[in-house]
């Protein structure tokens, strides 16, 4: 995997399970939360971090015992995955996939990648294969269906209108989802 195509897949995984801050004043911390349940994911989600920053230390630090946060710290997370620290949640800044990702179908594929492994779903619906994306950001959602266009698949978004919680919006690949699942690689496990 080249350098970029590590920054795709960590963005895509910033996006769905990341936050950033900036606790000590000085540095900022990306931290992806992972099921343990998932170690593939940690594995990948470490790799890909090293490779983007391999002078930075990348640590895992327990939440209980069903998660935990892959975490580095590093003044160009901010520069690298498009949002602030301070300036609040991804939804309140409408975080979205950054443009230089859609200049190549590769990138585009290791950004699905970390998108699906965290925010996304495997699983069978009366027998038949789905893949599902969900996520309560409206334009990442439509960034997403481009990605999954572009990849010659199709896609249809439901959105979830909830009374107090913000829209929730799912994404779902039914049609062709094995072969999507194969060309994007999507593996947690």
């Amino acid at each position: 995997m080249s350098d970029k195509e590590a920054l795709a897949y960590v963005i895509g995984l910033a996006i769905g399970d990341g936050n950033l801050s900036n606790p000590n004043g000085r540095a900022v911390r990306l931290r992806i939360t992972c099921d343990t349940k998932y170690p593939n994911l940690i594995k990948n989600a470490v790799s890909g971090i090293r490779q983007i920053l391999p002078k930075n230390k990348v640590s895992l630090v327990t939440r209980n015992d069903k998660c935990l946060d892959v975490s580095c710290y590093s003044n160009k997370w901010e520069n690298l995955l498009g949002w602030k620290a301070k300036l609040g949640s991804k939804y309140l800044q409408q975080v979205t996939v950054p443009t230089w990702i859609f200049e190549s179908k590769k990138y585009e594929i290791y950004c699905l990648k970390g998108l699906f492994e965290t925010d996304g779903s495997v699983y069978s619906d009366r027998g038949y294969l789905t893949v599902n994306f969900v996520n309560i950001i409206k334009p990442l959602t439509i960034q997403v269906q481009k990605m999954v266009i572009d990849l010659g698949f199709s896609s249809n978004t439901q959105v979830f209108k909830q009374e107090f919680r913000k829209d929730k919006y799912t994404l779902r690949i039914s049609k062709n989802a094995s072969a999507f699942i194969n060309l994007v690689g999507i593996n947690k496990t």
